[in-house]
């Protein structure tokens, strides 16, 4: 009977042993979830457990709304980010405006709402402040105003995933060369959006029809959007040879009283675009291409460009250092007053594509960049790089960010437009503070230096604070 006991009693121990080391590994499995750029991504349920609400005002990430649901709770959040830049030639001293040192903020508050699993109530704030600088424009500052404002809905079927989103979003595609939610400026970009997504297997469907946010800085709560501005899109996504992953979309870009140096007017331009991007074994690449045609006025659209980044990373070398190399090629209009405007429209690029400065604009151009990359620690990225830039036809202006035509460049000169040197330094001080330095010097080719520009040097610095 003894025996039995104390065999009992082990038994006992050993299945309470196993029932412990169990939620021991599934309390590691279960993490904090990471703070992303766009903060409606973020799912803070798993702050149901309170072993996982370690940190400071984690009862405001996670604040329940039903007992019995951990689904349905309500997560506020805020990003604050400041950058000083100074730029000793914008547009390369073109336009009037030479030195100009300030310092742009961006203060952003969230408020998070899910119901029952598959609904969610998203509403974001922005204030973007522009300090000390000499020409502010609607990507600089914007008062006190609704930046996103949403209702969406997921559900899992047996077939796939549904999902739906109404209202002021945000929404990017691959590496933001065309369609991005503008995160290098100060303002981001959002659009009234109806968005619609359906994913079963290695298969992703969606539409949206959108008219993108015109930001003013007149008074807090003035941004609008209307039907003088319309962008919508039907895309198809698979993954193919893996995880690689294969896309295609259309989209109809509508603006009213458009210009561009060869046709104004109101504009309907017919977007294709197809992209194939991956990794294997230390190699990774990025390529994708994109035809526009339609009209603008009583004019002609035909206009393409072509985007390539590869790279090698030796994974196993100190400082797993990346070789890369990006190529870029956007058509110009060849011949002016011919009846067709070849200039490509880069629709909503990001920023920071090419770099900071604001020195490329993808319209008219030919770009190679080779570039090495290294992180000497696991908070710490190093990269470096040299730019190398034509234009497509000299029959065209030269083009900086975000579509603005160098005046003087148009039809003169030849096709070198300059090289520059880059270097950047990202550093995670924490899972909240990040930080970031970036320098560029552009030598400037002829062109440029006959129509009255000089060589730019342009240096940020950067904090941002995510919570």
């Amino acid at each position: 009977m003894m025996i039995e006991r104390h065999l009992f009693s082990a038994a006992a121990l050993l299945a309470l042993s196993a029932t412990a080391a169990i939620a021991a590994d599934q309390a590691k499995a279960v993490k904090r979830p990471t703070i992303k750029s766009n903060r409606w991504q973020e799912d803070w349920s798993v702050l149901a457990d309170p072993a996982l609400r370690t940190r400071p005002l984690d009862s405001l990430k996670y604040l329940p709304l039903s007992s019995g649901d951990p689904g349905t709770y309500v997560s506020f959040g805020a990003n604050l980010r400041d950058r000083f830049e100074t730029n000793n030639a914008p547009s390369f001293g073109i336009g009037g405006i030479e030195r100009d040192s300030y310092v742009i903020q961006r203060a952003q508050f969230h408020i998070d709402l899910h119901l029952f699993e598959d609904w969610q109530v998203f509403t974001q704030f922005e204030d973007d402040r522009a300090f000390g600088k000499s020409s502010v424009g609607p990507a600089d500052a914007d008062k006190a105003d609704l930046r996103l404002a949403f209702v969406s809905y997921s559900h899992d079927f047996d077939a796939g995933t549904f999902k739906a989103r109404v209202g002021r979003q945000d929404f990017a595609f691959d590496l933001q060369r065309f369609v991005s939610s503008r995160d290098g400026p100060n303002v981001r970009q959002s659009f009234d959006a109806i968005w619609v997504d359906w994913e079963t297997g290695p298969w992703r469907f969606i539409g949206f029809v959108s008219q993108p946010v015109q930001y003013r800085n007149d008074k807090a709560f003035d941004d609008t959007s209307n039907g003088d501005f319309r962008f919508s899109t039907l895309r198809v996504e698979r993954q193919v040879l893996g995880t690689n992953e294969l896309s295609a979309y259309y989209s109809l870009y509508q603006k009213r009283n458009a210009h561009y140096l060869d046709g104004s007017g109101d504009e309907d331009r017919h977007i294709f675009d197809t992209r194939f991007a991956g990794s294997s074994s230390g190699l990774d690449w990025d390529l994708e291409g994109m035809g526009q045609v339609g009209s603008v006025g009583d004019k002609d659209i035909r206009a393409w460009a072509i985007g390539a980044r590869g790279g090698y990373t030796f994974e196993d070398a100190p400082w797993t250092p990346r070789l890369g190399l990006q190529f870029d090629i956007a058509s110009g209009d060849r011949h002016p007053g011919d009846g067709t405007v070849g200039t490509f429209n880069p629709l909503f690029p990001n920023g920071y594509y090419f770099a900071l400065a604001g020195y490329t604009g993808y319209t008219n151009l030919i770009h190679l960049k080779p570039s090495i990359t290294v992180k000497p620690t696991d908070n710490m990225t190093l990269m470096a790089a040299i730019g190398l830039q034509w234009r497509q036809t000299t029959a065209d202006a030269i083009y900086v960010q975000p579509n603005q035509p160098l005046a003087g460049t148009a039809g003169r000169g030849g096709a070198w437009s300059g090289a520059y040197g880059q270097i950047r330094l990202d550093y995670a001080f924490n899972a909240n503070l990040t930080g970031a330095i970036e320098a560029v010097h552009y030598e400037i080719g002829d062109v440029i230096r006959k129509a009255g520009g000089h060589d730019g040097n342009y240096l940020g610095a950067q904090l941002t604070f995510a919570w």
